[in-house]
């Protein structure tokens, strides 16, 4: 067990380091003897655990993953909401967050699967969608399949913008200010007067979740 920790450990000492070159180099110029400096590690340790540069990368790109789920929602649009503003958040306060999108999106990342992350979130904002369009919180021409996708390309580059202008500084109002955009057209008005899109939900999710009791196995 002590062992198992330890690897653990370890393998996310890696990520983070590596996370934070990817961030600062991008995917070409990023090195492995970089990366084993800022860990500390030794080269069998990073090769035991990822095998290449491009399974480190990968890592850091599904690192993101472990935080998605928001507890379920009455009203499944806020849950799509606070999905986004959530995701928001960590991209201004989490190195791996942050390095894992800028991977998904560098085009010089050649040899690098970077679809996956755009899969992920697509299927989530569609099964998001589908139940939303099963409780009538949809306008009746909301094809859901379709608007994730449009809501995922438009978060991918609000983010990139936000990034490049002001280093994620304004993204909260970014990502507000596309929600007030494009949600009267995907949502039925009576729904959308109460959900909460305010700048101060990506926060406010981000407690709820660091307040939840541990799951018991």
């Amino acid at each position: 067990m002590v062992k198992q920790d330890r690897a653990i450990r370890t393998r996310q000492t890696i990520l983070t380091a590596a996370a934070k070159v990817f961030e600062e180099r991008g995917y070409q110029a990023a090195t492995i003897s970089e990366i084993l400096t800022t860990a500390g590690v030794t080269k069998g340790a990073l090769y035991f655990h990822f095998p290449s540069k491009e399974d480190l990368a990968e890592g850091v790109i599904h690192e993101q993953d472990h935080d998605l789920p928001i507890p379920p929602r009455a009203c499944r649009i806020q849950q799509l909401v606070d999905t986004v503003v959530l995701h928001a958040h960590r991209l201004r306060t989490d190195p791996l967050v942050r390095a894992g999108v800028r991977l998904a999106l560098d085009q010089q990342a050649q040899g690098l699967d970077r679809s996956a992350p755009f899969h992920r979130w697509s299927n989530v904002g569609t099964t998001l969608l589908q139940q939303a369009q099963a409780q009538g919180e949809l306008m009746p021409h909301i094809v859901p399949a379709e608007t994730a996708d449009v809501l995922v390309g438009s978060f991918a580059g609000i983010q990139a913008m936000s990034q490049a202008l002001t280093n994620y500084q304004d993204l909260p109002h970014r990502v507000t200010t596309l929600l007030r955009h494009t949600l009267p057209s995907i949502v039925v008005p009576s729904v959308l007067a109460a959900v909460d899109i305010t700048e101060s939900r990506g926060p406010h999710v981000h407690n709820e979740l660091q307040n939840q009791p541990a799951p018991t196995h």
